[in-house]
């Protein structure tokens, strides 16, 4: 199974994954997938479609956000948040390396209000460094 890394109790974020990796992931008790990675990004990666049937075959919800080289807009960031909202359970976010998915929840968690320092720790925790998006984190959260 992929490389899972919590960042809190409803959010984790993962290196690609793969359509066999769902059932496991299904009961390690995530309730939804987000699916962060474009499609042929890398060859030889699965196809988002992939994940969403093995995803609907073990129950859990699917979202894709896809986030390219071209960065974060704020329709991704809430489309991350209503996914977040929507999941009654454990999230898992995946993309190339998890980096983009930790990177897009901590812009929507900072856009909904929560402490930037609490999220750079918690990503920290993950292994992941936000302090390059420290003032877009800053900006977001002083928006509330």
């Amino acid at each position: 199974m992929a490389d899972i890394r919590t960042v809190n109790d409803r959010v984790s974020v993962a290196p690609q994954i793969t359509p066999d990796d769902l059932p496991a992931i299904k009961a390690a008790g995530f309730v939804a997938i987000v699916n962060n990675r474009p499609d042929d990004e890398e060859a030889g990666q699965p196809a988002g479609e992939a994940i969403r049937a093995a995803a609907d075959a073990a129950g859990l919800l699917y979202t894709a956000i896809p986030v390219t080289h071209a960065g974060f807009s704020h329709p991704q960031i809430d489309a991350m948040t209503a996914a977040l909202t929507a999941a009654d359970g454990p999230v898992l976010a995946y993309c190339r390396s998890g980096t983009r998915s930790c990177n897009l929840w901590a812009l929507a968690a900072a856009k909904a209000g929560r402490d930037p320092e609490l999220l750079e720790r918690q990503a920290a925790g993950a292994g992941y460094d936000l302090s390059g998006m420290r003032p877009t984190l800053d900006a977001l959260a002083g928006g509330q």
